[in-house]
């Protein structure tokens, strides 16, 4: 079954991508996830969760650039994933007017706080690094509408769990969407504070 009810860039980009049928977790999750619930993602390495979290991010922003606030945040767990989720991105992005921008705690933090500053729809980042950036007021999260999460398991060190902790707790409104192999009673526990009334699909 093709990819239906996603904006018509999104079908343009999956076309030009070659990407024509979803696998079983895209086509459970998306529908769940565009509804605006907060949303447990389980599923097994390669069931399509990182190209779930971008075209629903992709979805929620309607592919367009608008003011100059973080639209939506990705939290990873080091530079390596920032970066490769990045690129992955820009794959989806290249041909609408998005601006997608990566920090990580080897990125200095006056430099993203100029950058960010510029005009950004999606911020990449660590949690420890957009911590330090939310707690010098260097990024404005006034328009956030989604935040999620990749391979979520990385939340149960302590400095990312205190980190997540956080940082959503500076959130007033927003969607939280996390995505891990399985769920673990740590993940779980957030949905005492955070991920209130989670849906969870599960592959």
């Amino acid at each position: 079954m093709p990819f239906r009810k996603l904006h018509s860039d999104i079908k343009e980009t999956l076309e030009r991508l070659k990407i024509t049928t979803p696998t079983s977790f895209e086509s459970n999750s998306i529908p769940v996830i565009k509804s605006g619930a907060n949303v447990y993602c389980t599923a097994p390495k390669d069931s399509g969760k990182t190209t779930t979290l971008i075209l629903t991010t992709l979805q929620k922003l309607k592919c367009e650039a608008a003011g100059n606030s973080p639209r939506a945040i990705v939290l990873v767990e080091n530079k390596e994933k920032a970066l490769e989720l990045y690129d992955s991105f820009i794959n989806y992005t290249k041909y609408n007017s998005l601006r997608v921008y990566v920090g990580y705690e080897q990125l200095h933090i006056d430099v993203q706080k100029s950058e960010i500053f510029e005009g950004i729809d999606i911020l990449i980042s660590t949690p420890e690094s957009m911590n330090k950036l939310l707690l010098l007021n260097g990024v404005n999260i006034a328009d956030l509408k989604i935040l999620s999460i990749d391979d979520a398991e990385f939340l149960t060190k302590t400095t990312a769990y205190n980190a997540i902790m956080s940082i959503t707790q500076s959130i007033q409104r927003c969607q939280f969407v996390m995505y891990s192999e399985k769920m673990h009673p740590v993940l779980q526990r957030f949905e005492s504070y955070f991920m209130e009334y989670a849906k969870i699909v599960s592959e």
